[in-house]
Parts: structure tokens; sequence; C-alpha cells
């Protein structure tokens, strides 16, 4: 492949011109062509746009900052509209607030709220929450300084007097590691930078650390650090790109697990925590499409692994000889259910399975050989574990959610089976959830393949093609869309919106195969699938095209780009958040981050076939001289996920070739990363905005 970066350099000041010409904010910016050549597989391919990469250029600061103005001037009439709708959202938050404890050697660990601060602080209490607290970390003063704040790995050791955290301030995802002595509050001299994950030793003053790469954010290296000491022991480094690693540790506390990672494949090393000198040891070396993770529990090592079993099965083997002619089945394999995980106590073993796009739930008691299934009251829900650092405890915590039932965390004694209700988020306002209605419904699709949906409405919604729906969609990594609840969301809902949730393959709602049928050279179904559940919605009169509006963030913006490619007609208005619609030119850069570890799931496109069939969907190389739906494209400077320039460059293209007069509007926050604003009141404003768009495409605008 021939490179034309070298060049970027000679032409900085040229992408300035349009700007310092002038221009007004009621029109469009438009970004200067420059032409930029590559051969791929034998053909000369043109990108106009490839200077949009260059951060440190001037001009494509300027060009995002025109297009914010222009963004600004375009919605300047949906400013009351929108701050409406933060105050109303705002209004059904309790701002001061406290999280539901969490018992962990004798202490009560939770997170509070204050009213007008934008992040969390991390507290505990010793003996009971009567006792005295003590601040861990407030989030707010660790923001002072800077636009955005993100507290990633946060974990305190065995005997409670230290605690190691990382912080990323830029949003980049790069998080540095700080540690911090409870006993007298001082910030140890101990950091390192682009930290990723951290586990402590039983000797508390031993912590494993997993690092990046600092170009391609891999996560790569493995290091021993003792408290005090000037630097970090090398461990393990993975040198095969396709990896990823992570740490760590059993519940049981006996075990510190690096987890080696690929899409396809995995392999475990695992090392005693209280030998924190010894060498980690291969649990079971690497096999090509053998995905395996491992825990420990009463002398027994438990193996959540897909061999032979497409759904994950789980088995056991003796501590004492790991050989796999030792396994023995302790969860069957099921066609038709998915074997998330499985959760270990002293007394009892909880699995998490998925069937039909549902959470499942159930617990054996060792002392008894009797399993116990939860049942869940809704016919749409999502269920989960929500914070079991014990071991030894008959209680297992979960949070339940829906569409209409705010997240509610729940004790569950595993010895009577009753679920006590701790605690459900407040929604304040006078929320009523019996004037909703959540269901699900099943489209489908072109190959004959049943696609669920999530669908919840008002009471009092008429199906009759006239009301405006909300689609939402993802379809990647195997990552299935839980169906949960959003107080923000019933500003949509009360306005007489319809929202659907479309459980597209790509994600494992309905299984691994649900995943398989949606990666590489099968990516294509999941534009299908919703491109076809958007038909079946209109088919069956909950909305029209006219009525429509859609949404995907990440490789959901790839779908986002992916459908309106298909179908521009489908579509009334269309948000896409830091979309990855550049697939090609992204994916034939082996320097960008995820790029190599990801040829796994959309293919590599350095082999001819998969070049072929990825440049038939790629939404950048697909824009066509036609009419296009309505479009917010929303992105952020610092992402690391996905590069600022492709939605940049998105929107550029495409108002060359569109030719209609809806509006396309590109929003950069140029201080955040993937996820956007870090603070709650902005990311509040955020979607405030981003609502007050896409509901206003629909003439809803109070």
């Amino acid at each position: 492949m021939k490179s034309n970066r070298p060049k970027i350099a000679r032409i900085l000041v040229l992408g300035l011109s349009w700007i310092v010409l002038g221009g007004s904010t009621d029109t469009p910016p438009v970004a200067n062509r420059i032409e930029h050549r590559e051969e791929r597989h034998g053909a000369t391919v043109i990108d106009n746009y490839f200077w949009l990469r260059d951060k440190s250029n001037p001009a494509v600061v300027e060009y995002l900052k025109a297009e914010n103005a222009y963004t600004d001037a375009m919605t300047k009439d949906l400013k009351p509209f929108e701050e409406a709708l933060y105050t109303e959202m705002l209004g059904r938050i309790k701002q001061t607030d406290l999280s539901v404890p969490t018992r962990r050697d004798g202490y009560f660990y939770y997170s509070r709220t204050e009213e007008g601060k934008q992040y969390p602080i991390q507290c505990r209490r010793k003996g009971s929450m009567d006792a005295p607290e003590e601040v861990l970390l407030d989030g707010n003063e660790a923001a002072k300084g800077h636009t955005f704040f993100g507290l990633g790995g946060f974990q305190v050791s065995d005997d409670s007097n230290l605690l190691a955290y990382t912080t990323d301030v830029t949003g980049y995802r790069q998080y540095t590691l700080h540690v911090k002595d409870l006993r007298t509050g001082q910030t140890l001299a101990d950091t390192a930078e682009r930290v990723t994950s951290l586990e402590w030793a039983s000797d508390n003053k031993t912590l494993f650390l997993t690092t990046e790469d600092a170009v391609t954010k891999r996560s790569d290296h493995l290091w021993r650090h003792t408290l005090g000491a000037t630097g970090n022991d090398p461990i393990y480094e993975e040198k095969d790109e396709l990896y990823t690693i992570f740490s760590s540790r059993t519940r049981d506390k006996k075990f510190i697990i690096l987890d080696i990672n690929s899409t396809d494949t995995t392999e475990a090393r695992y090392l005693a925590s209280d030998q924190p000198r010894g060498d980690f040891h291969v649990f079971l070396a690497r096999e090509k499409k053998h995905r395996y993770d491992i825990d420990h529990r009463e002398g027994l090592f438990y193996i959540r692994s897909n061999k032979n079993a497409k759904n994950f099965q789980i088995l056991t083997t003796p501590e004492s000889d790991i050989s796999p002619t030792n396994w023995k089945v302790f969860v069957p394999h099921q066609t038709d259910v998915l074997v998330q995980g499985v959760d270990l106590f002293k007394n009892f073993a909880v699995v998490l399975e998925k069937s039909k796009a549902l959470n499942g739930i159930r617990m054996l008691d060792f002392r008894t050989g009797q399993w116990q299934s939860m049942t869940f009251p809704e016919p749409v829900y999502s269920a989960f574990p929500a914070g079991n650092p014990e071991y030894d405890t008959h209680v297992f915590r979960y949070s339940y959610t829906s569409l209409i039932t705010p997240s509610s965390v729940f004790d569950y004694d595993m010895e009577t089976h009753k679920a006590t209700l701790l605690k459900q988020q407040e929604v304040l306002g006078g929320y009523d959830p019996t004037q909703y209605v959540s269901e699900r419904a099943w489209a489908t699709v072109r190959d004959g393949t049943k696609v669920p949906l999530s669908i919840v409405y008002k009471k009092g919604f008429k199906r009759d093609g006239t009301a405006p729906l909300f689609l939402y969609g993802y379809g990647s990594y195997g990552a299935g869309m839980p169906a949960t609840f959003a107080s923000q969301r019933l500003s949509l809902l009360d306005r007489g919106m319809v929202y659907v949730i479309a459980h597209i393959r790509g994600g494992d709602e309905m299984g691994e195969a649900w995943h398989d049928d949606g990666m590489l050279m099968k990516k294509k179904n999941t534009f299908y699938d919703f491109v076809d559940s958007a038909e079946y919605l209109i088919k069956e009169k909950w909305t029209s095209k006219d009525r429509l509006v859609i949404q995907g963030g990440s490789a959901g913006g790839l779908l986002m780009g992916a459908v309106v490619n298909l179908r521009p007609d489908l579509f009334r208005a269309v948000h896409a958040a830091v979309p990855f619609v550049d697939v090609m030119n992204t994916m034939l850069d082996a320097s960008l981050p995820l790029t190599v570890g990801e040829y796994l799931e959309w293919g590599n496109p350095n082999e001819q076939a998969a070049y072929d069939y990825m440049k038939t969907y790629s939404p950048y190389d697909n824009l066509e001289k036609r009419a296009y739906p309505a479009m917010l494209v929303t992105t952020s400077l610092n992402d690391s996920q996905v590069g600022y320039w492709e939605p940049a460059k998105y929107v550029a293209r495409l108002r060359t070739l569109k030719t209609d007069n809806n509006p396309l509007l590109l929003k950069v926050n140029m201080g955040a990363g993937h996820g956007g604003a870090s603070g709650r009141y902005d990311r509040l404003k955020e979607q405030a905005f981003e609502y007050a768009w896409l509901m206003s495409q629909v003439g809803i605008t109070k």
C-alpha cells in the first residue's frame, strides 16, 4: 500500500484558505479538497479529505470549529426547546444521592453525588453506615483544571489500607496510576502511564499492572510493581497484534489471572496471589477459535469454554491437576441458551445466561445440590450482577431494570430464595410506570430470521402509522443491547414517540451464532436486519417513513451510515454518534488504535476478498449523488476509538454529493473522547440537544 502521508506537512496552510477568506455561519463550511492517492489491490484510490486526520494542523481545528459554528447557527431556534428539555431531564434526577453500600472486608463502600457537582464522590465507612465517613476519592476535586475526567480502575488492598486507581483527563482513555495511603490520605510516589488494568497481590505491597502501547493503544504488557520501588518489573509481553491482555483476580482472592484475548481465541495464565514474586502459569495454551476464561473456588478451577459448545459450557478441574483430561462438565451446553458466566461463592454458584434476548439467572447450593432459577415480572427486562465482592456470603446482589422500571438493586438470599429491594432509582416529578407499556415484537427479515424488537410507549398511543418513532441499533462485537430504563427517554415518550431497540445480528441476544451471522463476510446481515426491522415497524403501523428517526453510536454509527446508503428514503432523520464510517482507510492503517485486533471482527482488507466485501458497505466509500435524510453527526476531538476525522470526512464528502435541502450537521466536542462529556450535567446537555434536534425533525418543538 502506497501512502502520501509525508506530503501533508507541505499543505497545512492551504487548509486555512476558506476560513481566511471569510464565510458565514449560515452557510455550511466547505472543506478543501486535497488529493491523497493510495494503491490498493492494483487500483488507485483518491481521498480528498485525508488531510483532516492531522489534528496538529491548525486548519483542521479551524474547520471543526467552523462546523460547530454552523451547527449552532442552524439550531439556534431550537435553543428554547433544548433548554426546556435539559431542565425537564434534570428535574427527574435526584441530584444529591447515595448508591447502595457494598460490604467488603468489614467496610461499606459507596458513592454519592451532590447537587451542582459533576462527578461522584467515592466513600466508605467502617463496620456500619453509622460510622464516620471516609472520602476515598472526590471526582470533583480530581477534575479541577480539566475539561474531562474519567475514573478507570479502583482497587483497595486486602488490608484495606491502600487504594490504587487510574484516571484519564483528556477523554483519550489513557489512564494514569495513582496510589493513596488511606491511613494518612497521602498520595504515594508510585505511578505508571497507560494503565489498562490493575490488581493487588495479597501482600498489600505488590501491584500487577497491564499497560497499552502508546500508538496502537493495544494492551500488551504485564508488569509487577512493588510499592516504593522505582520502575516496574516486566513479566509478560503479548507480541501477537491480534491479542490484548488484562488482569483480574478471583473472588476468593487466591489467584491473579492474566486474560489474553482476541475476537475468536483466548488464553489464561494464573499466579497464586500470595506468591507475587512467582511466575504466571499457562492454564491452557491458546488454540485457534477456542475461547475460555477461568475462576476458582475451593480447590477447583471453573472453566467457561466454547470447545465443542457454541454457546459455552462450564467445566471444573482440580487445582492440583488442570489437564483437560480431568475436566468435568458442571453446566452443560445448550443450543438455545448462551452461558455468559458464573459467579462463584463459598457455598453457591450463580450462572448467568441469555436466551431470546433476555437475561437468566440461576444458582446452585453446593451443600444441597439444589438449583434455583430466578423469575422476573416483565416480558422485556434486563438483570445483572450488582457488586458481589464477598466470597463467603449467602446473598447475591443484582440489578433489575426494564424500559419502564427504573434500575432497582436487590439482595437475593440464596438460602431462603427471597429477594429484597434495597433501592430503586428515584425519578422525581411523579413518574408513574403504569402509564407506559413495554412489549416484545419479532420482525421477520429478508432471509427468514426473526429479529427481536424491544418497544416502549406511553398509554394512549394509537397504532395507525402517524406516531413518531425512535429506532436504536448497534449490532457488533457480540455486544447485546440490554433493555434498560433511562429517565431522559421519558421526554420522548411523553411527547408521543415510540422507542424501539432492534436487537440485530452482530450482538449476542440470540446466542453466539447471532454474533457470527453479523460479522466478517456476513456483516451486511446487521444492516439488512435494521432496514427490515424499520420496514416491519412501518408495515405494522407503528410509524411511517416521514416519522421515523434512527440513532446509533460507534459501530452503531457505522450501522447508521450503512443503512442510510442502503435506504436513504426510509428514514426522516439520523443521529450518528462517534460513527465508524471510514472503514477502509481505518482498517488499512495498522498504526491506528483497534485496527489489527479487529481484523477478526470486520475482516482484514489487506486480503482481496475481505477488501472487496468491506468496500461494498463502508459508509464513506459508498456515498452517492442523491437525496439523504436529515443528519446530525456528533464526535469528540480526543476520541481514541473512532478518530474524529472519520465523521468529519464523512460530512465533508456528503456535502458535495447530497441533492436535498435536509440539514447535515457536525457537532464536535473539543474536549472529550469516545463517550462524550464526562460530567453528568454536561452529558445531559448533550443529550438534550440531540433529542431536541431529532424531535424537531418530526415536528415536535416544545
